[in-house]
C-alpha cells in the first residue's frame, strides 16, 4: 500500500511548520462546551489555578517594573489568591493604578503571546519551556503557600514534559488552548471585576478595579468595562498577528 504520509496539521498556507486557525477555534470551542456543564468546572479547575497565577504575577511583575518589591504570591485551593508588594513606585498614584490593572490584564497579555507563538511549532515549544521555567522560578522566589507551591510546581513540571516529550502538533495545540484559557479568564471573572470590594482569604479587601478607581477617577465599573475591552482587543490583535498571511 502506498504511504500517503498525511499531514493534517498544516497551516492554511501549506507550510508544514505552521498550525492553521482551525486548531485555535477548536481550543475555544472545547472551552465553551465545558463551561456549559457543572462537571466542566472541575475539568477547567487546573486552568483556573493557572489563570490566578497569571493574575497575581501580573500584579507583582508590574510592581517590580515600577520600582517596587514583589514580596510574595499566595494561592488558595478555591482558585483565589493575592500578591504582596512594597516600596515606593514610579508615577505615584498612577503607578499604584497600573499595578492594580496588571493583575486582570496579566492573563490577557500572556494569552496573546501564547496565541502568537502557537502558529509555528518551534515557537510553541520554546514558549512552553519559558513558561515552565517561569512557573518553577516563581515557586522558588515568590510563591509562599503550600497549595501554591504544589500546584504551580505540578504545572511547571507538566509543561516541561509537554515541551520535551510530546509531538509538535500537541505542543502547538496546548499553547493555543492555554492562550484561549488565559484571555477568556478575564471575562470569566467579570463578577470580580465589577465588585468594588471582595472577600479573599477570609478578608474583605478592595478589588482591583476598586483600587484603580481609588487612585484615579471614574467609578470601578468603568475600569472593569475598559479591562474587558482591552482583553478582547488583545485577543483579536493576537489572532491577526498570528494568522495575517
Amino acid at each position: 500500500m502506498k504511504n500517503l504520509n498525511l499531514q493534517p496539521f498544516e497551516g492554511t498556507t501549506g507550510n508544514r511548520n505552521q498550525m492553521g486557525i482551525s486548531w485555535l477555534i477548536g481550543a475555544a470551542a472545547v472551552t465553551l462546551v465545558l463551561w456549559q456543564f457543572s462537571w466542566g468546572d472541575y475539568i477547567l479547575y487546573p486552568f483556573s489555578i493557572l489563570a490566578t497565577w497569571f493574575h497575581e504575577m501580573g500584579h507583582g511583575l508590574t510592581a517590580l517594573l515600577l520600582g517596587g518589591d514583589f514580596r510574595k504570591l499566595v494561592m488558595l485551593p478555591n482558585g483565589s489568591g493575592f500578591a504582596v508588594h512594597s516600596g515606593s513606585l514610579f508615577l505615584g498614584r498612577i503607578g499604584l493604578a497600573l499595578v492594580a490593572a496588571g493583575g486582570p490584564l496579566g492573563p490577557a497579555f500572556a494569552g496573546g503571546l501564547f496565541i502568537i507563538s502557537s502558529r509555528r511549532y518551534k515557537n510553541a515549544q520554546i514558549c512552553l519551556m519559558i513558561l515552565s521555567g517561569l512557573l518553577l522560578f516563581s515557586v522558588l522566589i515568590w510563591v509562599r503557600s503550600l497549595f501554591g507551591i504544589v500546584a504551580i510546581s505540578l504545572w511547571g513540571a507538566g509543561l516541561l514534559f509537554t515541551a520535551l516529550k510530546t509531538p509538535h502538533w500537541f505542543q502547538g495545540w496546548a499553547i493555543q488552548f492555554l492562550g484561549v484559557q488565559a484571555i477568556i479568564s478575564t471575562y470569566h471573572q467579570r463578577g470580580y471585576l465589577f465588585m468594588n470590594k471582595a472577600v479573599i482569604g477570609g478578608r474583605m479587601i478592595i478589588s482591583d478595579t476598586g483600587q484603580i478607581a481609588q487612585q484615579l477617577f471614574l467609578p470601578h465599573w468603568f475600569w472593569a468595562c475598559l479591562i474587558i475591552l482591552i482583553s478582547v482587543g488583545i485577543l483579536v490583535q493576537s489572532i491577526r498577528i498570528a494568522y495575517r498571511d
